[in-house]
């Protein structure tokens, strides 16, 4: 039981449509979690405190784990994610969960809330094509979030003119997603630009001094831009659940 059918529950005992007894044997009916098959626990109170269903993490999973864990988590609250998926746990996940979707480049199977269902107002930018991997697991994530981003896709600052003409749907966003890899520079440019916050995603795409995404993790943390915060290396469901939480509805 999410928040929107407790309050629904808690509006009709109000109105006198339900009484206390059957709202609250309503409420017994739904446990906090599940146990399923002796290897994970399902926290279905996880979107009463947090504003979302648990996010699933496909490695170290068989794939009719992850299948089953989509199903049970999609069975609840409508909507199911789970990121880092290989083939074959897309593939069980699909057979099992009617409506869900696969990205092969952000590794991720989502089913979530129908497009006019969602949000808008959170931009992702990323500076490369070779950064899409985590800018797409970003998308996914907040799709399954309920919010509807806009993509700036290929406007690193090696041209940096690619950024400054999209300037006026930066200047729209209510919060911004910035991916680079590299020197991690895009991060502190587009703080420079807007006045809203800004989360940079740095990720592992470099050369050898790059350190796997720590020279970009190192530069958007000393950004001078005092908009950006930042998280951790190619970690677009981080990103994309903050973001979804300053741009929710109050």
């Amino acid at each position: 039981m999410d928040a929107d059918q407790i309050r629904t529950l808690l509006e009709a005992v109000r109105s006198g449509d339900l009484a206390i007894p059957e709202a609250l044997q309503r409420m017994r009916a739904e446990p906090p979690f599940a146990e399923l098959e002796g290897f994970a626990t399902v926290d279905h109170h996880r979107h009463l405190r947090q504003g979302h269903p648990e996010i699933v993490f496909g490695p170290g999973k068989t794939p009719e784990q992850a299948a089953a864990l989509a199903v049970e988590i999609a069975g609840r609250s409508g909507r199911a994610l789970v990121t880092r998926v290989d083939a074959a746990q897309a593939q069980a996940i699909l057979a099992a969960l009617p409506g869900a979707e696969h990205d092969p480049i952000a590794r991720t199977v989502v089913k979530a809330p129908g497009a006019g269902e969602r949000r808008t107002g959170i931009v992702i930018v990323s500076a490369g094509t070779a950064d899409q991997v985590v800018a797409r697991e970003a998308l996914a994530t907040a799709h399954f979030l309920g919010q509807e981003p806009a993509m700036l896709t290929d406007v690193g600052v090696a041209g940096i003119h690619r950024l400054l003409r999209r300037q006026e749907e930066l200047q729209r966003a209510r919060v911004v997603v910035a991916v680079a890899g590299m020197e991690g520079a895009l991060a502190s440019v587009v703080g420079g630009l807007v006045g809203v916050p800004v989360i940079g995603v740095p990720t592992s795409v470099g050369y050898g001094a790059g350190s796997g995404g720590l020279a970009a993790l190192l530069s958007m943390l000393n950004s001078c831009a005092s908009n950006v915060t930042v998280v951790n290396i190619d970690n677009g469901v981080g990103a994309a659940v903050v973001a979804g939480l300053i741009n929710r509805e109050k």
